[in-house]
């Protein structure tokens, strides 16, 4: 619990203690009468990113936090959460504190999600490629679902989210957006599809890249996505479940943006945009495919091969789009702390759509926008593609 393998990633510890931090700083603090703060030195130790409540503890140090210890920080959210229900339980919710709360328990199934991300990244750099979950999932099909182009009609599609169901803020205001006609793939690109990208030298071609991407290649001297190890016995793949032969049917995971970008660009076609994945989602009601969607209640802990009917919209994998992260019309975000949790970050960044196997189908929505740097793949990402 107390791994930081890189500056992006933070420990198990640190998650847990943030969590609660965000319910104690946002809630407690200035709505429980008589609420007294657990630990003072916590409002520095676990602060994010909210400059204007202080300066955070410095991220890429989050592994030298060795005090308090794990049995602190339990103590920590259980006193939070007894703080919480009392706070309910003696005040009456009004919309603000509702908002609140939902906001807080989003931030923890995002949280929930990065647990396993970062995780996932700390063990792949043990020799011993330890297995986080000793589970075996299901046998996996062999073969995937034929791929298909689907055509989506032009035409002005409703975009974004607003009213009573809960959204993040970077997902509204609601609009029209004027979308021409396009086609999408029915299904994620595979393993056997991108290990042909590989094997016709696609990270030896400048001319696939953006220049950006190509500087990283040469750069890190990349060959090939995060976690494949090629053996003597030929492709594996670290994963959850420990280290396992490469399953070709199998959707090809941790790409960047870049390397997203690139393949896409060597087969032909390119990534959609946020507003083409979301108007063909919600034309091909994809949302009514939410309950068999590869999400985290199923436990693989992995993607899984598309099967007949599937077009993993939902679930699986987080699908890279060409759309900057950059505000929709009229968004403003609120003057207060909390503004701080989505718009400052409207720059350099793409968006991502649709959800992994590790987010909670209660946490998923068509209108989700998630949102990295191009240069990252430790997340569970993917890649869709699209045509004109």
């Amino acid at each position: 619990m107390q791994l930081q393998s890189m500056p992006d990633a933070s420990p198990t510890k640190w998650h847990l203690a943030h969590t609660s931090w965000f319910f104690e700083t946002f809630v407690l603090n200035s709505r429980l009468p008589g609420y007294r703060t657990f630990d003072q030195h916590f409002h520095h130790l676990f602060n994010s990113y909210y400059n204007s409540l202080g300066t955070p503890f410095t991220r890429s140090q989050r592994g030298l936090i060795s005090r308090p210890d794990i049995d602190r920080v339990y103590a920590y959210r259980k006193s939070v959460d007894t703080g919480i229900e009392k706070l309910l339980k003696d005040s009456p919710c009004s919309s603000n504190l509702a908002s609140l709360i939902a906001l807080g328990l989003n931030h923890e199934q995002q949280h929930q999600e990065l647990l396993l991300t970062d995780i996932k990244h700390a063990l792949s750099l043990n020799p011993l490629a330890p297995a986080y979950s000793d589970g075996i999932p299901e046998e996996e099909s062999a073969t995937a679902e034929p791929l298909r182009w689907l055509e989506i009609p032009g035409g002005c599609y409703g975009i974004g989210s607003e009213g009573e169901d809960f959204f993040f803020d970077n997902e509204g205001p609601a609009h029209q957006q004027l979308v021409q006609e396009f086609s999408i793939a029915s299904r994620l690109v595979t393993n056997g599809e991108y290990l042909a990208f590989i094997e016709d030298g696609g990270y030896q071609q400048h001319r696939l890249w953006l220049s950006d991407g190509w500087a990283l290649v040469q750069q890190n001297q990349h060959r090939h996505p995060l976690y494949w190890r090629e053996t003597e016995n030929g492709w594996q793949q670290f994963s959850l479940h420990g280290l396992q032969p490469l399953n070709e049917a199998e959707p090809v995971h941790h790409l960047s943006f870049y390397e997203a970008d690139a393949f896409a660009t060597w087969a032909g076609k390119r990534l959609p945009t946020e507003f083409e994945w979301e108007a063909a989602a919600c034309h091909l009601r994809q949302l009514d495919q939410l309950a068999t969607a590869n999400l985290l209640e199923k436990r693989f802990l992995k993607p899984l091969p598309a099967r007949r009917g599937q077009t993993q919209f939902l679930g699986d994998l987080w699908e890279w789009t060409s759309s900057s992260y950059l505000p929709y019309h009229g968004f403003k975000a609120r003057e207060d702390a909390v503004g701080e949790y989505n718009g400052k970050f409207m720059c350099n960044q793409k968006v991502l759509r649709g959800g992994s196997f590790a987010t909670p189908s209660d946490h998923i929505r068509i209108s989700y926008r998630n949102f990295f740097y191009p240069h990252q793949a430790w997340q569970f990402t993917g890649v869709r593609l699209a045509g004109d």
